[in-house]
């Protein structure tokens, strides 16, 4: 919680990956019937998000979604989350995304994402998500890194948007001569 205190802005949703980034482990690997166990800081920081009214979203390319949703079920995780696209694709995560803010109503720019693979971090980012690669599973400042970013990403989005505001009624008010 002390860390989201460090920052104004703070995106409405916040996306995690499951394998390699909630947890230590590819679902596939392992069966329903063994006991899962998240990355140290992982819970934490899920229940501070929650707490701070901060909706929390699971995008995993994982082609085991039974052994996906029994884990985050095991864990206690379901009823901290406002959505879930667990299912294997080639699109490195962009239907997800595009399932998850239809599901959602949160524009891309509001949302920030971890994961641990490269290829869906820069496909995600294309979409104007906040994306942070996590090398060994999400942690404190993989977190606060990724809030620092987002912060970053909505100051720049705004300050263009005021630019533009400015350069149209400049341009209005010059027709009107």
């Amino acid at each position: 919680m002390e860390i989201m205190g460090m920052f104004q802005v703070l995106p409405r949703l916040v996306v995690f990956d499951l394998d390699y980034t909630l947890w230590p482990f590819y679902c596939e690997c392992l069966s329903k019937r063994d006991m899962p166990s998240l990355y140290p800081h992982a819970k934490g920081i899920l229940y501070a998000l929650k707490d701070k009214g901060i909706d929390i979203a699971i995008a995993s390319r994982s082609p085991t979604s039974d052994i996906a949703n029994t884990f985050l079920e095991k864990l206690g995780l379901k009823s901290l989350l406002v959505a879930q696209e667990i299912f294997s694709s080639w699109t490195h995560k962009t239907d997800h995304f595009q399932k998850i803010k239809q599901r959602t109503g949160v524009p891309y720019t509001e949302m920030l994402f971890f994961d641990d693979e490269d290829r869906n971090i820069n496909a995600v980012s294309k979409m104007g998500v906040t994306s942070i690669l996590v090398d060994d599973g999400v942690n404190l400042e993989a977190f606060r890194q990724g809030l620092s970013k987002f912060s970053q990403n909505r100051s720049s989005l705004e300050r263009n948007k005021q630019r533009w505001r400015n350069f149209s009624q400049q341009s209005s008010s010059s027709q009107e001569l």
